[in-house]
This record gives structure tokens, sequence and C-alpha cells, in this order.
């Protein structure tokens, strides 16, 4: 089932800067079969809807694996039975 989700991770206890957490986050959402918008404040994913929720588990896996104490995500995720959701298809 293909899914749309907007998706944003928040590293806490790694120090003030998380631009190494989130480089990692980015790594691992790339090396998926996604199609990724990434955008200030998170980044919108198209995809199997099991890979998606595949990705998250492995994200904070990794994170605290890495030396991350806390990890927060949030997950919007949309799928559809009428027709196929689209990140195209969302844009005004």
């Amino acid at each position: 089932m293909i899914a749309t989700a907007d998706i944003q991770f928040v590293p806490i206890g790694s120090g003030v800067s998380v631009r190494k957490e989130i480089s990692r986050v980015i790594e691992m959402i790339n090396a998926r079969d996604f199609i990724v918008q990434s955008h200030a404040m998170g980044t919108n994913i198209e995809g199997e809807l099991h890979e998606i929720l595949a990705v998250v588990a492995q994200i904070h896996e990794a994170l605290h694996r890495e030396g991350t104490v806390r990890v927060l995500s949030n997950l919007k995720l949309e799928t559809r039975t009428d027709k196929i959701p689209t990140l195209a298809g969302k844009k005004l």
C-alpha cells in the first residue's frame, strides 16, 4: 500500500547542535526507494507504508545505538483506498 508521510525527528541529549544526527536521518531515508522532499522542519516521503514505518524504527534504533539519549519523532501518515496518494498531488 502506497502512503505519504511527513516525518520530523528531534534528537535530544546530543548537545546544542544536532547536525550529525539529522544528517544520519537523511542518509537513512535517502537509502530507501522513496520519493523525498525535505523541508525546514522535517521530510515528506512517498513510498510503501511498511517501508515508511520500518525506516522510522530503523532511525530510532540507529540514533540510540550511535549515542543519542532520547529521540522524539512526529509522524503524519496518509493512506487512501479511493486513489494512490502522491506528494505531487498535494501541491496547491
